[in-house]
């Protein structure tokens, strides 16, 4: 059974933050995802949140993608087939109905199909990522957009260069670390231990006749070769951010990963963002971070987790050296007293959750209540990341009434390079995955047992 301390109810958060002081081989298993009681989709609360800014936007992504329903993009993004006649006739098309879901006016929020006879959309011409209906709604908004038009320049590069990924032509650098690990902190030092030979790798990729095609179909001048390699480092980064900062996790908190038998890592809250498109090879960084560990499991937890990706329930020993990346649909507490508590899965060494996002929603964080309470009550080495400073200190507010200890937070130093935009909002400080990291173990108050048992059972 799951901690009864599951039960204890949610106070509202308080208004501030209490001080605080403070060559691996990966094997994924192809085997069908068990379902699952499910529970709020953050990617469904995502989708229709794009209509409390921008009224009918979620519609219009839908038409522009050829999709009759939510149901259907659900599918789509993860990695189902989709029932209709979803597709495109070249990639032109398909680069250009891509571009439309992004055309509306970032002044007055009007989309093509409001617009008069007499108005067109637009998009500013230094970032070629934000448009507008007219002179008047530009010069309006010039003040927001100013603050914001280069990081959204790089946005739109990233948009179009991140296809590379989707198809394959861009295959991640690997490779035993020369450093001694101690030596890697950030991506600074990351990048200066790949030298001469990532720029090589990288140089290739911009030659490639995948690049040229690419760069052919969207209908706009190609940038320069130094733009497109600074693109690929960016994207590199959000790849190798997750494997990274799960290492920063291991290290932090003192997780032997020299265990025989291998160590397990579980990532709960997992979606398609962690699932879809993540190749075996993705999460060697991890192994060769570690060099000499004796297997690592990366169990990816989550009701957003994409269709086909694997799930393992065994529990026999990983052979050293080697990675296994898994899936499970569902909810964290459920997964933990159907597979964990049965001895079906092993018990995680270090339990991870990007971008939670319990902060945002009653609902999200209705869901999320019972898992963090039963991390904190089993005392389970814990790492959470969040976008921005101010997820930080709300995620922080929330983690100091659930009486968890907290072991440290701050800023990330393997977060993505590359910047995020807001959909509904493009005049948004953009933001960057995993920025900052939230680290608790246990609770504040340090109870024992016993006392914890007796805590529950007097109702407090």
């Amino acid at each position: 059974m799951a901690p009864r301390s599951r039960r204890r109810r949610h106070k509202k958060p308080p208004s501030s933050v209490a001080p605080i002081i403070m060559a691996p081989t990966t094997i994924v298993t192809p085997v069908p995802l068990t379902p699952s009681k499910r529970g709020p989709s953050i990617d469904t609360l995502g989708f229709f949140s794009l209509d409390d800014n921008v009224p009918g936007l979620s519609q219009l992504i839908l038409q522009k993608l050829n999709m009759k329903s939510y149901e259907e993009y659900k599918l789509v993004v993860d990695g189902g087939t989709p029932v209709s006649g979803f597709g495109f006739r070249c990639p032109q098309e398909m680069f250009q109905r891509m571009e439309d879901t992004f055309r509306f006016c970032a002044h007055c929020r009007a989309l093509p199909s409001g617009l008069s006879d007499s108005k067109v959309l637009r998009h500013c011409k230094r970032c070629r990522n934000v448009y507008y209906c007219g002179p008047e709604c530009q010069k309006s908004d010039w003040p927001a957009h100013r603050r914001v038009c280069q990081e959204l320049r790089l946005v739109a590069v990233d948009r179009l260069m991140e296809w590379l990924l989707v198809t394959g032509d861009f295959v991640l650098p690997s490779g035993p670390w020369p450093w001694p690990p101690e030596a890697v902190q950030d991506w600074d030092s990351w990048f200066s231990m790949k030298g001469l030979h990532l720029d090589a790798t990288l140089d290739a990729v911009l030659v490639s006749h995948a690049v040229t095609t690419l760069w052919a179909s969207v209908g706009r001048p190609r940038p320069d070769p130094d733009v497109l390699q600074a693109s690929l480092k960016r994207l590199l980064t959000d790849v190798l951010s997750r494997p990274l900062t799960l290492g920063l996790g291991l290290r932090a908190l003192g997780i032997d990963v020299r265990r025989t038998g291998g160590s397990t890592v579980h990532v709960v809250g997992a979606s398609h963002v962690e699932t879809f498109l993540t190749r075996p090879g993705d999460y060697d960084e991890l192994g060769y971070m570690f060099p000499g560990h004796l297997g690592l499991r990366v169990v990816m937890v989550g009701v957003d987790v994409a269709t086909g990706f694997s799930q393992s329930t065994s529990t026999s020993p990983l052979e050293p050296g080697t990675i296994q990346l898994s899936a499970h649909r569902g909810l964290y507490h459920d997964f933990w007293e159907e597979q964990v508590e049965t001895g079906q899965t092993h018990h995680p060494d270090l339990v991870a959750a990007f971008h939670p996002g319990f902060h945002s929603s009653p609902d999200l964080m209705e869901a999320w209540l019972p898992t963090l309470l039963l991390l904190r009550d089993y005392k389970i080495p814990t790492l959470l990341t969040v976008y921005s400073h101010q997820e930080l200190v709300s995620s922080l507010q929330i983690l100091v009434e659930l009486d968890t200890h907290i072991t440290a937070f701050g800023a990330n130093p393997f977060m993505s390079l590359k910047p995020e935009q807001v959909y509904s909002s493009p005049n948004k400080q953009p933001v960057y995955c995993s920025a900052y990291y939230i680290m608790f173990l246990g609770s504040s108050c340090q109870l024992d047992n016993r006392q914890l048992e007796e805590k529950v059972d007097g109702g407090i």
